[in-house]
């Protein structure tokens, strides 16, 4: 018995992972080869030939998931370990995360979904955080030159420019221009939307010279258009005076010249500023063609100006990167729409057709289409409805499957705008600066009676612990024999054996 039982203690191996103890056969971690735990051998340093147990710094929750993986082949998530934590445990141990088991794959890439969200939101560029000087340096890229300690004025200046006209956030002058910008962009909507009115524009008057009937001449005043009234000119130049002066400023502070060209934004921000000069210019020298007017259809490039005011709001930029990430999802409502439009289009005109029908408004497919689309959006004008029985059949279904239509994808950029937004709170709420720790694992070496222990991460002095500090190692053994004490996991219950008295000698 005793011959077994030492046969199973030569078989079995001791784990000892963050602290816990775990023991199974070294069969069982041979089970996935080409791994950490089946390369084991009594050679390695994190062997300690006094417990007789290898010993891993790793996290020992990630661990028994791993240790139950070599037992039964599944692998399961543990939910309450992060998902970036879990991937480094199972890469420390040699496996492939790919392994995880369907039931827990929806909860383990959950932290993907989530890294791609913040990647989205570091690009929106919402942190209200300063930058370090050694950041700012790489990204105006003069690195070298802070690094040599050989800044000149003009890379001193360029950022903090930048930052007055770009981040409206990052000082209280920069939030001065950034309230001056706003206020400018406003009053250029407003002064763009009223002059339309009829109130707000002066009649252009001329004297024509007629001759009457009798030969006489006479003079007639003739009200052929109207004009804007003309404080509504100085009041854009006054406005496109100051967004020449910040393109000028922004371009020739930015980081990046291409980046800055290409920038979404920016384009509108130029060609509608640009939009004011071309049309000053075909006022002076194409006033007198007969379709002027319809030039002026490309000054309502101006109101897309108000894009600009997503550099001055978070939520603005959330919005749009919701509709960004539903683009799938919009793209299959329009699919959907356009589907049912043609369908019911064309099934209304042939049924008002059944019927005599002296009030037709469906002459064509083409007039349907337009019904249709109403229709299923929901916002019914009136102006064309069927008569007949069947095409109000038609309609009803017409309406009720355009509201499940646009039901659909409604929850899917709700949840997308819910995301982002709770993200940008989250990180708002993140504490700027956090405490730095040494991300290099060290090795364990073989050690001797009385050795000191490999180092810890080194904070600048580059010394090493004085002779009369107490021995690492000899700490690490003496807590290690009173782990030694506690639960054993074992991979096999062997059943408890009755042992008897010997017998003494009558």
């Amino acid at each position: 018995m005793n011959l077994m039982n030492n046969m199973d203690s030569e078989n079995r191996v001791v784990l000892n992972v963050g602290g816990i103890r775990h023991e199974t056969y070294k069969a069982t971690l041979k089970k996935i080869p080409a791994t950490r735990l089946s390369r084991l051998t009594e050679a390695l340093g994190n062997y300690d030939p006094v417990l007789n147990e290898y010993f891993f710094d790793r996290h020992p929750g990630v661990f028994a998931q791993v240790l139950n993986y070599y037992r039964t082949g599944k692998l399961h998530y543990p939910t309450d370990v992060c998902g970036p934590l879990f991937e480094e445990e199972l890469s420390f141990w040699g496996l492939d995360s790919n392994q995880v088991e369907p039931c827990c794959w929806m909860t383990y890439t959950q932290h993907r979904n989530t890294q791609e969200t913040l990647a989205v939101l570091d690009r929106l560029d919402l942190d209200t955080e300063k930058p370090t000087d050694e950041e700012v340096a790489k990204k105006f890229g003069f690195e070298d030159a802070y690094n040599k300690g050989k800044v000149s004025w003009w890379q001193h200046l360029k950022p903090q420019i930048w930052s007055l006209f770009d981040e409206p956030y990052s000082s209280n002058a920069a939030k001065i221009i950034g309230i001056i910008s706003v206020f400018f962009i406003c009053v250029s909507i407003i002064s763009f939307c009223l002059k339309t009115h009829p109130d707000m524009r002066v009649p252009y008057i001329r004297n024509i010279t007629v001759k009457t009937a009798n030969q006489n001449t006479s003079w007639v005043l003739d009200k052929t258009q109207t004009n804007a009234h003309i404080a509504f000119f100085y009041i854009e130049c006054v406005c496109n005076a100051w967004f020449t002066f910040e393109i000028m400023v922004r371009f020739i502070s930015s980081p990046s010249k291409l980046r800055f060209i290409t920038s979404s934004v920016n384009i509108i921000d130029y060609i509608a500023t640009l939009s004011f000069f071309i049309d000053l210019i075909l006022q002076r020298f194409a006033s007198h063609l007969e379709n002027a007017d319809i030039l002026e259809f490309f000054s309502i490039i101006r109101i897309m100006r108000l894009f600009k005011l997503t550099r001055h709001s978070s939520g603005l930029k959330i919005l749009i990167q919701t509709f960004r990430a539903s683009a799938k999802e919009l793209t299959l409502l329009v699919f959907f729409l356009v589907l049912g439009i043609v369908i019911f289009a064309s099934l209304v005109y042939y049924a008002e057709r059944i019927q005599i029908n002296p009030h037709n408004d469906f002459n064509s497919i083409p007039l349907g289409l337009w019904w249709a689309l109403v229709t299923m959006t929901t916002v019914g004008y009136g102006d064309m409805t069927p008569k007949t029985y069947i095409g109000m059949f038609v309609g009803a279904l017409c309406a009720l499957a355009g509201v499940l239509t646009i039901a659909l994808p409604v929850p899917v950029i709700v949840s997308n705008f819910t995301m982002y937004y709770s993200h940008t709170q989250a990180r708002a709420k993140l504490p700027k600066r956090r405490r730095r720790v040494c991300p290099v694992e060290l090795s364990r070496p073989p050690r001797l009676p009385g050795q000191a222990g490999p180092g810890v991460c080194n904070t600048g002095s580059g010394k090493l612990p004085s002779s009369n500090a107490p021995s690492t190692g000899s700490m690490d053994q003496a807590i290690r024999r009173m782990n030694a004490n506690r639960t054993i996991t074992k991979d096999v219950i062997l059943p408890k054996m009755e042992t008897k008295e010997p017998v003494g000698n009558v």
